[in-house]
């Protein structure tokens, strides 16, 4: 993408402020990676030229790291010099409406692009150093369905028509209809380095195994995630079996030193609470913002890439 912004631009950076946080999210990592992965998305308008694809994908980041909605981040590449900068927008040239940022956001959705960027970001921060490998944190989080459930009079379980992905689970005693971001998270690092998101009613267990990368030396999870298989794989592995126990028909208390052993694991992956609460209190992603699975996907994938971003630039401060 050029980085050519223009004889106005470049007048209006000399007198205008800079935004430090974009600038730091900016430098973590090498753009032109994710351009290939950008340009299977046409981002243009009929009859008008194309908008440069990863500027359009560096927008969609902006949305998300700013919780806005589409005609909001419309409005915000048009006021903020900041924003406009950081896609890579030059002052003489126009910016995407909010229906082109809604038709370039639901494609890239559809074609996994975010999910693919994710990847790739990740890989980046690991050939940098900043993941330790100490431990893998496994966790999942409820994110509530866009639309509202249907009524009781529509019998147990019943799905809304108009949101079909999203499903129902037990959580504190109610149930709740919606989605579940699964989330690996580095110990040590706090960067999320594998992400899964489904409909709420997949149980976590069930793809925990995708949460594991292999090369780290230990891996932490609650009373949701422990399996005989999985057990063995770990050992397997040379990988640390750090899961928790869970009561069954033949032990229906945990005591003892199962106890003591699921009290010290819980402390250990306590940390991978700080992605979840950023992912709803800050980002926006306590309740969908799209009915449909793989848009909700999108919009996780897109938030765990900034946080790990953000993640980076704390570290390498630290």
């Amino acid at each position: 993408m050029s980085k050519q912004i223009g004889f106005a631009s470049a007048f209006a950076d000399a007198r205008l402020g800079s935004n430090k946080k974009l600038e730091e999210i900016d430098r973590q990592i090498d753009w032109s990676v994710l351009e290939p992965l950008a340009q299977r998305v046409r981002p243009g308008t009929a009859g008008r030229p194309p908008y440069e694809a990863l500027a359009m994908l560096k927008a969609l980041y902006l949305q998300r790291l700013y919780d806005l909605s589409d005609p909001g981040l419309e409005e915000a590449l048009l006021d903020r010099l900041s924003f406009r900068v950081f896609c890579g927008f030059s002052l003489e040239e126009r910016t995407p409406d909010e229906t082109t940022i809604l038709r370039f956001r639901h494609d890239a959705a559809k074609a996994g692009v975010l999910e693919q960027c994710f990847t790739l970001v990740i890989a980046q921060l690991e050939a940098q150093g900043l993941v330790l490998r100490a431990g893998t944190m496994m966790d999942a989080s409820i994110i509530r369905a866009q639309r509202q459930a249907p009524p009781m009079a529509a019998g147990r379980g019943a799905i809304n028509p108009q949101e079909p992905d999203a499903g129902w689970t037990g959580r504190g005693g109610k149930t709740v209809l919606g989605y579940k971001a699964h989330v690996g998270v580095d110990q040590g690092s706090g960067l999320v380095r594998r992400l899964v998101v489904t409909s709420a009613r997949v149980y976590e267990s069930e793809v925990a195994d995708d949460l594991i990368c292999g090369d780290e030396r230990a891996v932490y999870g609650d009373r949701a995630y422990p399996l005989k298989a999985r057990r063995a794989r770990l050992k397997a592995l040379g990988i640390k079996d750090r899961i928790m126990h869970r009561a069954d028909k033949h032990q229906r208390k945990i005591i003892g030193w199962r106890a003591r052993w699921n009290e010290l694991v819980a402390r250990r992956r306590a940390p991978v609470e700080a992605v979840f609460s950023a992912m709803k209190r800050l980002y926006g992603l306590a309740r969908a913002r799209s009915p449909c699975l793989s848009y909700v996907a999108a919009d996780v994938f897109a938030f765990a890439t900034i946080y790990n971003l953000r993640r980076a630039a704390i570290l390498k401060h630290t």
